[in-house]
């Protein structure tokens, strides 16, 4: 599917501001509160980590590691430990290091309060790039309790995302304390990195779970046209830049090849690019015809989707929702009382509640 879209029905959903003035917001998550929704932690590019709670309140959490903010570079994703009810524990990705050497990087922390303690990095991206972009970012656990982790290819090393001596352009795979585990597929392989989970990625702005199947989807950018959609399988190898049916942004062919023998093919595949970003699958009980289905941001159409998924796993439509909202969506996610949150990426941005 080349990413085509059906005519949406007029909705009538409700879109409330949550917050708004941020720097470029994001990432979002839920702190618990029963089967209520508590408070949201909300990341900034520049480098903050803001508490939301009710009434608008907007509380600053100190102990933020610092980042290197330059170009797409800052703080990205922001995801609760699975037993954070019991120990407190929250995964901060971001960009670190320097101009000519920096890298993508995952610090563990205690919440304590409005404050981070017990900060520890957990795992680094190697090798270092000399460029401010394609840093990839985004974080999610597993069913197992592993950690996965989106790597970007630095946008001028795109041949290391298929080496797999290198940790660019890749999907990982740790323990919640960062170590490589048993079970990843490249352990042992001489000159392989151990946390490999997947390779072959240009630059992954949305990694989501199902809670139900256990699925892991991601996206990517490509680059003039050729955004995918994937269904991450372990030791996949997902083409970039053997296989894709993008152009670069000098309309010069990158590769002769739009799919490769024992690669793997999008589920979906954006032509043009839709620069997606957040990912979410809807499991909740607002909209119950969505069950299962993936709601998508759009940086360049300033807009969100919907991919209709059916139940082996094969995207068999999409629409645009919430016609109401017409702005850069960083990142998507499904509250516990299955409304959808997103952040507008704006230097003025918002955090937007969505429900019927």
């Amino acid at each position: 599917m080349y990413g085509s879209l059906t005519a949406s029905a007029a909705q009538a959903e409700q879109v409330q501001v949550m917050a708004s003035g941020l720097d470029h917001p994001w990432s979002l998550a839920f702190l618990p509160a029963g089967p209520k929704v508590g408070d949201v932690l909300v990341t900034e590019r520049a480098g903050r980590l803001w508490r939301l709670g009710a009434g608008g309140r907007k509380q600053a959490i100190s102990g933020v590691p610092a980042v290197r903010l330059a170009s797409q570079g800052g703080l990205f994703d922001v995801v609760l430990h699975p037993r954070f009810a019991d120990n407190g524990l929250i995964y901060l990705s971001y960009a670190a290091g320097e101009k000519g050497a920096n890298f993508t990087r995952v610090t563990r922390a205690r919440l304590e309060g409005d404050r981070l303690v017990e900060s520890r990095v957990i795992f680094q991206v190697s090798p270092a790039k000399d460029t401010p972009v394609h840093f990839g970012g985004r974080m999610a656990f597993l069913p197992d309790g592993s950690l996965v982790l989106t790597t970007g290819d630095g946008f001028d090393y795109r041949e290391q995302a298929q080496r797999l001596r290198s940790g660019l352009g890749k999907i990982m795979r740790m323990a919640d304390d960062g170590r490589p585990l048993a079970g990843n597929p490249f352990v042992g392989k001489s000159g392989a990195q151990p946390h490999i989970w997947s390779y072959g990625h240009r630059n992954p702005q949305g990694l989501a779970v199902d809670p139900v199947t256990g699925r892991l989807w991601a996206h990517e950018h490509g680059p003039q046209g050729g955004d995918e959609l994937n269904l991450i399988q372990k030791g996949g190898n997902y083409g970039w830049p053997v296989a894709t049916k993008g152009l670069d942004y000098s309309g010069a062919t990158i590769s002769p090849y739009q799919t490769y023998p024992g690669m793997i093919d999008g589920r979906t595949v954006w032509v043009p690019s839709i620069a997606p970003s957040g990912l979410a699958v809807y499991r909740g009980a607002l909209w119950p015809q969505w069950q299962g289905d993936l709601i998508i941001g759009a940086l360049v159409n300033k807009e969100v989707r919907r991919l209709d998924v059916d139940a082996a796993g094969k995207v068999v439509g999409q629409s645009r929702i919430f016609p109401k909202i017409s702005a850069r969506i960083r990142d998507v996610r499904v509250a516990p009382d299955g409304a959808v949150w997103l952040t507008t990426d704006e230097a003025a941005g918002k955090v937007l509640r969505v429900t019927p």
